[in-house]
């Protein structure tokens, strides 16, 4: 088998590999759930090879993340739910009926997306959802009754605290401006250190996750997002760390054998030295 810049040799090798009599062991073995932490995993690597702005890693991982979903569709198709051309179907379709300013009548074009009409088709879409489900014998709602149960379980801690406060805002539950939310953080801060005075470690648990989730609605209302803002800090420390690791080992020194007064030293030079590049 020779490879192809055609996606049905994608979804052939896979079929192979999946081959229950002479496909891959281990693939043969994966499920849906199994194969999902790779899924998002895959993800995530799209997401550095473009903060690292490496384009050749992107191709790579673009395809990495291509074939979970290839993955995803043959073991659906194995068992009679969908196949990989459903797929494409559906979000075909879904990109077409949301953009009718690009891809509707002469009329729809000329009006452009009026305000209002991205949330209206996303609404018609949940209830023919809602509708689907209920004619297979599901339960209607795919996350739960309440309004902030379609917010996925699933997201990043931080995505999810952003997406759950930005949905409650849309029926007003939200300040009006970072003050209050600063007020609100020094609130937690206080019942965080009230909890930790106590030994209370579930208590102090509880209350350091109070801390994050207000951190990220002031992050919010700062138009700044959560989990960017911390991925930069994240690389800010780690280049700082390699500094403090490359001047030890220059001057005969490891990090093992440093005292913490000397990798402090070594800090606050590298804040210094490399603060023009953050």
């Amino acid at each position: 088998m020779q490879p192809s810049q055609n996606i049905e040799r994608l979804i052939e090798i896979m079929a192979a590999l999946r081959d229950p009599n002479t496909g891959c062991p281990w693939d043969i073995e994966q499920n849906f759930a199994s194969i999902t932490p790779y899924t998002i995993e895959e993800a995530y690597e799209v997401a550095d090879a473009i903060a690292r702005g490496d384009m050749d890693d992107l191709r790579d991982e673009l395809g990495d993340l291509l074939l979970q979903v290839v993955y995803h569709a043959r073991m659906a198709e194995e068992v009679g739910d969908f196949r990989f051309g459903d797929v494409v179907q559906a979000i075909t379709t879904k990109m077409i009926r949301r953009h009718p300013h690009v891809f509707g009548d002469e009329t729809a074009r000329g009006a452009g997306m009026a305000k209002g009409v991205w949330d209206k088709i996303k609404a018609e879409e949940k209830a023919e959802k809602r509708a689907a489900r209920l004619a297979r014998g599901l339960d209607p709602e795919d996350h739960g009754a309440g309004f902030l149960d379609s917010v996925p379980v699933a997201l990043p801690a931080l995505t999810r605290s952003l997406k759950l406060q930005e949905r409650a805002s849309k029926v007003g539950f939200d300040w009006g401006a970072p003050g209050p939310v600063l007020e609100k953080i020094e609130e937690e801060i206080g019942e965080l250190k009230q909890a930790i005075k106590s030994g209370d470690l579930s208590a102090a648990k509880d209350e350091f996750g109070d801390v994050l989730f207000a951190l990220v609605n002031l992050g919010r209302h700062l138009h700044v997002d959560a989990e960017s803002a911390l991925a930069g800090t994240n690389e800010k420390f780690r280049a700082r760390f390699h500094f403090v690791e490359q001047n030890l080992t220059e001057s005969g020194g490891s990090l093992e054998q440093a005292s913490l007064e000397e990798m402090e030293a070594l800090w606050q030079k590298a804040k210094a030295e490399l603060k023009c590049g953050e």
